[in-house]
C-alpha cells in the first residue's frame, strides 16, 4: 500500500486554478520530488497535503486513511511533518527550544499535571529531550544547541527547520525547497541527510526543489508540474528528458 496517495487534487483562488487535477502516490521509504517553474503550484500541493488549504476537489490519503477533512493541527499527530520555503522558526528562542516545539504533538499530560510537575511529566520531558538530542546529533547542531535563532547564519537556520520537523518523529517528511539559498557544500550535506533519513530513520521523503543536481542525486521518482497541472512522472532522467517538461522550463517545445 502506498504511504501517501493524492487523487485528482485541485484548488482555486478566485478565478485561478492553482492546482488542477494532480494525482500521484508515494511508496514507503521512497524519496519523491515535485519540480516545476516558479508559480507551478508546488508549495500549494504541500499546503493541501498538510491541510493548510482545503482542496476544491480530490482526495488525500495517508497510510490508507482519508485525511482530506482533517485540520492542520491534526496532521503532525499522524506522523506527517514539513518544513517551509520561508523559514518559520522562533527567532528569540534557542535552537533547543525550537526543536522541542516539534514535540508538541506528542504532549500527553494535562495542565494540572504540568503545574505539579508529576513523575509522568518528568518522564515525558526526558523522552522529548532524548528525541531532540538525537536530532541535534544527527544534524550536527551541537555547537548551536543553546544559541538564539536570530543570530544564526541562514544555512544553519534551514537545518534547524529540518530538525524541528524530524523532532516530531514523522513517518513522512515534506521538505519545501530544502536547498534554497544554500551553498554547494551545504546542499551536499542536505543530500547526505536525506539519504540518511531514508536509510537510518526509515522515513519517506517528499520534497519540492529547484536544484536538479540534488533531485537527481537523492530521488527515486519525480513529478513535474506547470500551471498547477501534472506534466510528467518518472525517474529524474525520464522527467528531465520529457518534451513537455523542457517546454515548461525553457518556453519552447523544441528546446533541446
Amino acid at each position: 500500500m502506498s504511504l501517501l496517495q493524492v487523487e485528482d487534487l485541485a484548488i482555486q483562488f478566485g478565478g485561478v486554478r492553482a492546482v488542477d487535477g494532480v494525482s500521484f502516490a508515494v511508496e514507503p521509504g521512497e524519496v519523491f520530488a515535485i519540480i516545476g517553474p516558479n508559480g507551478a503550484g508546488k508549495s500549494t500541493i504541500f499546503n493541501l497535503i498538510s491541510r493548510i488549504y482545503q482542496p476544491s476537489q480530490g482526495r488525500i490519503r495517508f497510510d490508507g486513511r482519508d485525511i482530506t477533512g482533517l485540520r492542520a493541527h491534526e496532521i503532525a499527530g499522524l506522523g506527517i511533518a514539513r518544513t517551509f520555503q520561508n523559514i518559520e522558526l522562533f527567532d528569540h528562542s534557542t535552537v533547543l527550544d525550537n526543536l522541542l516545539m516539534g514535540r508538541h504533538s506528542h504532549r500527553s499530560t494535562n495542565f494540572v499535571e504540568d503545574i505539579l510537575f508529576l513523575p509522568k511529566v518528568r518522564r515525558a520531558e526526558r523522552a522529548h529531550r532524548e528525541r531532540v538530542e538525537q536530532v541535534i546529533e544527527f544534524l550536527e547542531l551541537e555547537a548551536y544547541r543553546n544559541k538564539m535563532i536570530a543570530g544564526l547564519p541562514y544555512g544553519v537556520r534551514k537545518v534547524v527547520e529540518i530538525g524541528r520537523a524530524l523532532a516530531i518523529g514523522p513517518r513522512l517528511i515534506l521538505l519545501d525547497e530544502p536547498a534554497s539559498g544554500l551553498s554547494v557544500e551545504e546542499t551536499r550535506e542536505v543530500a547526505f541527510w536525506i539519504e540518511d533519513m531514508r536509510r537510518d530513520m526509515g522515513l519517506t521523503v517528499v520534497m519540492v526543489e529547484h536544484d536538479m543536481s540534488l533531485v537527481t542525486r537523492v530521488c527515486d521518482r519525480v513529478l513535474a508540474v506547470a500551471n498547477g497541472r501534472p506534466l510528467a512522472l518518472g525517474s529524474p532522467a525520464e522527467v528531465q528528458a520529457n518534451r513537455d517538461v523542457k517546454a515548461a522550463y525553457l518556453g519552447t517545445e523544441t528546446a533541446a
